[in-house]
C-alpha cells in the first residue's frame, strides 16, 4: 500500500504521485508519513521533503504552508513555493541566499515587517540549497 502524496503552490501541482512514505519539516520537528498514517493538519516549515518511491528517495524544497495527512492513506502538502530538487538553481539560491544575509546584517535599517520578510527569504533559500545537494550526493 502507498500514499498519494500531492504538493500544491498557488502557481502549479508540483509533485502527485503515489510514494511508500514522506518524511515534511514541519513547525514541530520533521514527521515521517507512512501508509496508514493518522490524520494530521500541520503547519510546513521551510526545508526538504524526502519521499520514498520504488526504494529510491526524492528530495523536494518547501517553503511555509500546511500539511494535512487524511483518511485512506492521502498527504497533501500547501506550500507557498515548492521546487524538485533537479530545478533548483544553485547558484541563483545562494546568490539570493547571500542577499537576504547581507540586508540581515544590516537589521538596524529594517522595519519588524521588512525583517520578517527577509528571515522567510533567508530560510527559503537555505531549504534550496540544502535540497539541491541532497539530490547532487544521492
Amino acid at each position: 500500500m502507498d500514499i498519494k502524496f500531492k504538493i500544491i503552490t498557488q502557481e502549479r501541482v508540483v509533485y502527485d504521485d503515489e510514494v511508500s512514505q514522506a518524511t515534511i519539516p514541519t513547525q514541530d520537528g520533521e514527521i515521517t508519513v507512512l501508509p496508514r498514517h493518522a490524520p494530521i493538519v500541520s503547519i510546513l516549515k521551510p526545508g526538504v521533503v524526502t519521499i520514498k518511491k520504488n526504494g529510491k528517495s526524492h528530495h523536494l524544497s518547501v517553503s511555509s504552508g500546511f500539511v494535512e495527512v487524511r483518511h485512506g492513506s492521502e498527504l497533501v502538502i500547501l506550500a507557498d513555493s515548492a521546487e524538485r530538487a533537479e530545478d533548483v538553481d544553485l547558484e541563483r539560491a545562494q546568490q539570493a541566499r547571500d542577499r537576504a544575509q547581507k540586508m540581515l546584517d544590516e537589521k538596524e535599517s529594517l522595519s519588524a515587517t521588512e525583517y520578517a520578510m527577509v528571515v522567510a527569504s533567508l530560510e527559503k533559500e537555505l531549504a534550496r540549497i540544502k535540497t539541491s545537494k541532497k539530490w547532487k550526493n544521492s
